[in-house]
């Protein structure tokens, strides 16, 4: 919504819009927009009366000012719907859509396209720090875009990616997500089959081939599919892959012929996935190897993905938006590579709507094998998810001591930052992962290492 709000004001439509809770990067971005921010729903929001009024998919019916909406009949779209209307138009659409990686991979296509003068637009879940903004208009022939599988708006519950018809589409991965809306994994699968069946006539889905599940669900389709992976039998193959200074080293094969050695400046193999599709899409668009080489090496990243806040006194802190158990394990394991030598200390919060539920009880057990410590805290909001199906942060705890694991539990941020102090050492590496901005706590570490003497690390 923060980027559709940037995209219309810069196309020179007067902006304004609702909210609660926001917090940066979205508040501050915004705020240099120049865009007026109401804080909470009201129906005198709607004064002056608007001439279009776009609902993000959080706003419920019964929300004080869409029932002002429905009440005046004031015109409406949903997000996607007004994104095809002003930012797509008459241009070509490049969709990223999966259960892990649409951020990233949707930065890297768009990064891409520009390092290539192709002028792209773009919409993206988060901050591309090579763009500042999570949102570009451009004037060039194509438009990139992160396709969620979460539901439209209170008048559409669809999911949101099924409004695009892609001239190419990125499948990076399917698991059970949303436990809100989605009852089990099956009703997900279908919503992906349906937004495979809408990519547009002589479009082609470039897919995660590594993946029994995905591979499956391509199968029932009629869009042309060409898979990538680090293992055989797929199109496009990353191999080779080995840490280095800063990122990762690998070499590409497509078709199973040499296409070029990359260097990706992001650690992971997950990650070199999601530069592998990246290029791929690339490559369906016409680009050749040697100039994306130079290109992908000035890829800077997103927000909040392995981004390091600050180093004080030998104590590295980053943060991340890892929340799904796959996310979390993926991102220490990546993490853990890049710094195998230091103590790896993991704060995490379960704030999402599925994370907050007991589905996934289990499975964040195992999730945080690559970490020396882990301190988790109650889940915020837990009161909104029935008490049969609430996640037990206490239960992980003891779990993971049961494995031999050190962890620790805290109530709420506050208390857990009091225990991050009193635990780190020079020479740990942080990583505080949550899909919100986790009451601050990256900042405030900072800050608190820094007011307890320890200074910050001298540039590199």
């Amino acid at each position: 919504m923060a980027a559709l709000a940037g995209i219309l004001k810069e196309q020179g439509y007067r902006v304004t819009g609702s909210d609660e809770h926001v917090y940066p990067p979205m508040s501050t971005l915004l705020e240099g927009l120049g865009i007026a921010l109401q804080n909470g729903y009201r129906p005198e929001n709607l004064t002056p009366v608007p001439d279009l009024v776009v609902v993000g998919n959080v706003i419920r019916r019964e929300n004080p000012e869409a029932q002002a909406v429905l009440a005046q009949n004031l015109p409406r779209l949903s997000l996607p719907e007004a994104l095809n209307r002003f930012l797509v138009g008459d241009r070509q659409s490049i969709v990223v859509a999966g259960t892990h990686g649409k951020t990233t991979t949707t930065a890297l296509i768009a990064w891409l396209l520009f390092a290539l003068g192709l002028d792209p637009g773009f919409m993206v879940g988060g901050i591309a720090k090579n763009f500042q903004t999570n949102y570009r208009v451009g004037r060039g022939r194509y438009v990139v875009m992160e396709g969620d599988e979460y539901d439209t708006a209170f008048f559409d519950k669809r999911p949101k990616f099924v409004h695009f018809h892609p001239r190419a589409a990125v499948l990076t991965s399917i698991e059970f997500d949303h436990a809100d809306i989605y009852p089990d994994l099956g009703v997900i699968i279908q919503a992906f089959e349906t937004f495979l069946s809408t990519i547009s006539p002589g479009g082609r889905v470039l897919a995660w081939g590594d993946a029994p599940l995905v591979r499956q669900v391509c199968g029932r389709k009629h869009a042309p599919v060409s898979f990538y992976g680090l293992n055989g039998d797929v199109a496009w193959q990353a191999t080779g892959i080995t840490p280095a200074p800063g990122g990762m080293n690998f070499t590409v094969l497509k078709k199973g012929a040499r296409w070029g050695e990359f260097f990706l400046p992001m650690v992971g193999e997950h990650n070199v996935l999601n530069a592998l599709a990246a290029l791929a899409v690339l490559s369906e668009v016409g680009a050749e190897a040697p100039p994306l080489q130079k290109a992908l090496t000035g890829f800077k990243g997103v927000k909040k993905r392995q981004e390091v806040a600050g180093e004080f006194d030998g104590v590295l802190v980053m943060e991340d938006f890892a929340h799904h158990p796959t996310a979390v394990a993926v991102t220490l394991a990546a993490v853990r590579q890049a710094y195998p030598k230091r103590r790896l200390v993991a704060a995490f919060e379960p704030r999402t709507n599925t994370s907050r539920r007991r589905i996934f009880q289990k499975p964040y057990a195992q999730a945080f094998n690559d970490a020396d410590v882990i301190l988790v805290r109650e889940p915020p909001d837990l009161w909104k998810v029935a008490p049969e199906e609430q996640f037990s942060s206490r239960e992980l705890v003891a779990d993971l001591a049961a494995e031999g694991r050190e962890a620790l539990y805290f109530p709420d941020t506050d208390a857990l930052l009091t225990g991050l102090l009193h635990t780190l050492r020079p020479g740990d590496v942080v990583l505080v992962m949550s899909n919100g901005d986790f009451n601050h706590l990256a900042p405030r570490l900072c800050e608190a290492l820094r007011g307890a003497g320890r200074k910050p690390a001298a540039p590199a």
